[in-house]
């Protein structure tokens, strides 16, 4: 039926029904019923988006405080580091050769740095040419080189396959002719 209501039995069939008495059949559920069921419902429906709402702010408040924590972790990996260039700078007038030491020294503490927050450092010359490692900043002929090879690294790259921070910027030999 179209109308949603459960289907009445005429009184014509309720008199022909066979044998003594028949036992109780389960009493089809009233308006009444249906109603409290739906509420019922309602209820649970409310009830489950104030727990996603409050499941979506609980999680944006962790999410908060884990990006706090790894600034604060980040930021205090590079503390050293510039503790050590401002001491560098305080002896610039100082031995040049003692002053080009620390510089390196600062350096390598700062690639360091990188390497241990995931970037590892990489300027490998001779490697042939990796689109996803390197950017060429130009061309070079070098008869030495293989064709399509790095043959210079103007700066180094940082990072590991799927996880770069920076590509290299290299020169590339070109094919000899």
């Amino acid at each position: 039926m179209a109308t949603g209501q459960e289907p009445v039995t005429p009184p014509e069939q309720e008199q022909r029904t066979e044998g003594p008495a028949s036992p109780a059949a389960p009493a089809a559920p009233g308006p009444e019923d249906r109603a409290a069921e739906v509420e019922e419902l309602r209820d649970n429906w409310r009830r489950a988006l104030a727990d996603l709402d409050n499941l979506r702010k609980r999680h944006a408040k962790e999410l908060e405080r884990v990006r706090a924590e790894e600034r604060a972790r980040t930021a205090a990996a590079w503390l050293p580091v510039l503790d050590n260039l401002e001491r560098a700078l305080a002896h610039a007038d100082a031995d040049p050769s003692a002053v080009l030491k620390g510089i390196e020294t600062v350096r390598d503490q700062a690639v360091e740095v990188l390497r241990g927050l995931g970037y590892p450092r990489h300027e490998e010359t001779g490697v042939p040419f990796d689109p996803t490692r390197h950017e060429v900043v130009g061309v070079v002929d070098d008869p030495g080189a293989e064709p399509n090879t790095v043959a210079q690294v103007v700066s180094p790259g940082y990072g590991a396959d799927g996880n770069q921070l920076r590509p290299a910027f290299v020169m590339v030999s070109k094919r000899q002719e």
